[in-house]
């Protein structure tokens, strides 16, 4: 994963290919005066490191508001939005009953650092809604989630090592942070400036959809691994969409060695249905790490598991956690308004549907011309890869190369009015705000694009 991260970041900013076919260039002249402007105050001139456009060509669009789905830029320029805020927006930008339920308690404070009976009812609707977690916990990002439950994982058994995958992304969490050596089951090493080379030696790196990687990890480090970590489905590198039965397999392993399964869900948590990958493989994960969705477009996270395991919390255990701003009323509020949406009759079957069609469409159109393209998706989660493979499971399995493509393919999308992601390694989401008008243009658009695409040389 972090390879693709540094291939994501080091590029630079240059001019497509020309093509008769291409569109003309929106203007970018704000946004261009704003990035400038914005270097002056942050490395890179973002606060997140795919937000500089490194990837894909022109400096980043500077988006000035959202409304259902669509953004518009300080260019004036409107777009499709198929990122979401990188996946949180479900119900689409600028939700009325989210804003309505926002504005309702913003009105009697916006932090007490104390509880509030918001995080009662919030808690209460996913517990009762979620088979797999009896006790929770907020925090303010997925990323925090992740460490917390790391942490937990390490206190609970006495443990200290950490199994992870290549190609699945759990925030920048130092212990996590890490890339694989050499070897099938290797200790991680160090990817980012900053990390201990101590922190990631306590993180074994492996393969994706490798059973017997798993089984020597626990051989190699017998009685040491506290838990095994991956994305519910990864969704970071790509759209690696692993086999039910490597998933079956990794909890019975879990099991026979006394070591825990967490799954990040901080993507999958309530965007592949109210239960996440959980419930999508039918399987229990002893610890589960959520964000995004929950906070309704704020920043929340949250970590849950069974009451016996999340006993060992402070203050009823002695593993330490703790945040300013865990249980945000303001956060709180909407997360309840959007969660209760979720929760109504047929959300995720027409939400679903709707995404499968609009991926299967593009699909036949590509597959019709014989272009070297495939569309992945689960739930209304898409990736777009250029690939003739009918899968793709590990990061090894993307072509870096294919990334130039995909370059081509974003500046032709944004001429023609979609916003995706500035990169080809990110996931795509469709949002209840997408109607069948804007999926239909959306469509036109990327036929068109890929046609440009495999025009250019």
């Amino acid at each position: 994963m972090l390879e693709s991260l540094k291939k994501m970041f080091s590029g630079t900013e240059g001019e497509v290919p020309v093509n008769t076919g291409s569109k003309p260039d929106i203007s970018r002249e704000k946004s261009a005066e704003l990035y400038a402007k914005a270097k002056n105050y942050f490395p890179g001139g973002v606060n997140s490191p795919v937000r500089a456009f490194k990837s894909v060509y022109g400096t980043p669009l500077f988006i000035q508001k959202g409304d259902g789905c669509y953004v518009w830029d300080a260019d004036g320029n409107q777009f499709i939005d198929f990122c979401g805020s990188w996946g949180p927006l479900i119900l689409g930008h600028n939700s009325a009953k989210v804003r309505e339920k926002v504005t309702e308690v913003m009105q009697n404070g916006m932090s007490f650092g104390a509880p509030t009976a918001l995080e009662n009812e919030l808690a209460e609707l996913i517990i009762s809604n979620n088979r797999f977690v009896e006790k929770i916990r907020f925090t303010s990002s997925g990323t925090e989630a992740v460490m917390s439950a790391i942490r937990l994982a390490r206190g609970y058994t006495g443990r200290d090592k950490i199994i992870k995958f290549e190609g699945c992304y759990h925030g920048h969490t130092d212990s996590l942070l890490v890339k694989a050596g050499s070897g099938l089951v290797t200790f991680g090493e160090t990817s980012s400036a900053g990390v201990p080379k101590s922190f990631a030696d306590e993180t074994i790196v492996i393969p994706l959809n490798d059973i017997s990687a798993i089984e020597q990890a626990f051989a190699q480090f017998k009685d040491q691994v506290a838990a095994v970590i991956i994305e519910g489905i990864p969704a970071n590198n790509g759209l690696l969409m692993q086999d039910v039965e490597f998933i079956k397999s990794l909890e019975r392993i879990c099991k026979e060695n006394q070591a825990l399964l967490i799954f990040d869900e901080v993507i999958t948590g309530f965007r592949l249905g109210f239960e996440g990958a959980a419930g999508h493989y039918g399987i229990k994960p002893d610890i589960v790490t959520y964000g995004k969705i929950i906070g309704g477009g704020l920043p929340v996270g949250m970590y849950g598991a069974s009451t016996e395991i999340m006993g060992h919390i402070s203050p009823d255990g002695n593993v330490y956690q703790a945040g300013t701003l865990s249980g945000n009323p303001v956060a709180m509020a909407a997360g309840i308004a959007q969660l209760t949406e979720l929760l109504k009759s047929g959300f995720y079957k027409d939400l679903n549907a709707k995404a499968t069609e609009f991926s299967e469409s593009i699909q036949r159109f590509a597959t019709a011309r014989s272009y070297k393209f495939k569309v992945f998706h689960v739930g209304s989660i898409f990736w777009f890869a250029f690939t003739n493979k009918e899968k793709i499971q590990t990061a090894e399995d993307i072509d870096p190369a294919s990334m130039e493509r995909f370059k081509i393919m974003h500046r032709e999308l944004l001429n023609r009015g979609i916003y995706l992601g500035p990169s080809g390694y990110e996931v795509g989401f469709v949002s209840a705000a997408h109607t069948k008008i804007e999926l239909e243009k959306a469509k036109r658009a990327i036929f068109e694009s890929l046609d440009v695409v495999f025009r250019t040389k």
